[in-house]
């Protein structure tokens, strides 16, 4: 069911009167237009005519960036499907490591290497743990997921990682994690090795001048930078029964963007109401924001152009994943099951939706099909044809 309001119409109400107040980057800008002209005429369409009955309709095209709300289910969809295909039969562990607010500052500022550097620590810190004899001792890999927000849209990096129970040793023999139904690695222990990786981190970058901290980091004496008296937080969930399962829940963090529009239940001419999950209390409530300050918010967790949010380190990296899996299954005396066929959209909007998108919404007898092009709404005529009708024709 089609939420009432969308994030579209608090940028159309809001925009303006945001960018009178904040300075926004052209990355903020274009993202705001595209998320505005998602699924209207400025992105151009498609005629549909149904052969049976002559039913008609448009449709228009969405402007698939990640940051929109209307353009990831079917993403997300894929995504897990791809991931179902190639799971290790083992099991995953979900990690979830996540900066201090006292980095925000920085992260506003220098989002690209802030967030390059909560990767790398957080499968330096894994890499660390995967190998060390006590836990696993075998080569782990990781799939990691960045989220920048809060349920409250107030930043709050973090990244979610899907980790397998087990390893490839250096004889290229799978190795089983031992904490079977239990946490993977100790998270407190984790934290600390997550901590120190993160501040030689951003030693380095200061070093190297691709970042300028207020309070430099001394290496002799980092124990004593407010940075360490910091609540540093990895969280670890117990291992899901059942790879499928655990890809289907790490699924859930895939694609997913700040703020979904089913969460957004009223904008007026001043005000956004939305929906939050309050976990340190357990509930969900709404919370009311002046519009402009919403749409701050928002913008925050605007990326980089260009930047990797859902990274493969290890053995679930494509140098690595077959290997892996031909020994993981060998070693459970499995055979690896065959690759799926790439499913079509419209066959992955059917399992969402539990119907055929093509089907004729009036008759119901057959499918549509796509009897001509209609161009954005900026795109000039180039035929008598689109000039009269505003589309492009078919052969």
């Amino acid at each position: 069911m089609r939420s009432q309001w969308e994030l579209a119409d608090v940028i159309n109400r809001f925009r303006e009167a945001l960018e009178q107040k904040y300075p926004l980057s052209s990355q903020q800008k274009g993202v705001l237009t595209l998320l505005q002209q998602c699924h209207t005429s400025a992105m151009g369409g498609h005629l549909w005519h149904c052969p049976e009955c002559g039913h008609e309709h448009i449709s228009y095209n969405a402007c698939r960036n990640r940051h929109c709300p209307k353009c990831n289910g079917l993403r997300r969809l894929q995504w897990v499907e791809a991931r179902k295909a190639e799971a290790m039969p083992g099991g995953y562990a979900h990690i979830v490591f996540t900066l201090p607010h006292d980095l925000n500052d920085l992260c506003r500022e220098y989002p690209r290497q802030m967030y390059n550097l909560l990767f790398q620590t957080a499968w330096q810190t894994m890499e660390a743990f995967a190998g060390d004899s006590k836990y696993l001792g075998a080569h782990t890999g990781m799939v990691a997921v960045l989220h920048t927000w809060g349920q409250n849209l107030m930043l709050h990096p973090h990244v979610h990682c899907l980790v397998p129970m087990g390893g490839l040793t250096r004889q290229g023999k799978w190795k089983q994690a031992r904490s079977k139904g239990k946490f993977l690695f100790p998270v407190k222990a984790m934290s600390k090795t997550f901590r120190g990786k993160f501040t030689d981190g951003l030693y380095r970058l200061d070093q190297n001048s691709d970042i300028m901290l207020t309070q430099p980091i001394d290496l002799r004496q980092k124990y004593l930078h407010p940075l360490y008296r910091s609540k540093w937080v990895v969280f670890a969930k117990r291992p899901v029964e059942g790879s499928e399962k655990a890809i289907e829940y790490i699924g859930r963090y895939a694609h997913r963007i700040a703020i979904a529009n089913s969460r957004i239940k009223e904008v007026t001419d001043e005000k956004v109401t939305f929906s939050w999950v309050d976990y340190r209390h357990s509930k969900t409530s709404n919370m009311k924001l002046n519009g402009v300050e919403f749409l701050r918010r928002f913008v925050e967790h605007v990326l980089p152009r260009g930047f990797v949010k859902i990274r493969h380190y290890g053995i679930l990296s494509n140098r690595l994943k077959n290997q892996a899996l031909d020994a993981a299954h060998s070693s459970q005396n499995q055979q690896r099951p065959e690759k799926l066929p790439v499913m079509h959209w419209f066959e992955l909007i059917e399992i969402i939706c539990g119907k055929d998108p093509l089907l004729c919404p009036k008759c119901k007898k057959t499918r549509l099909s796509i009897v001509a092009i209609l161009p954005p709404k900026r795109a000039g005529p180039i035929d008598d044809f689109t000039l009269n009708t505003g589309f492009y024709r078919i052969a």
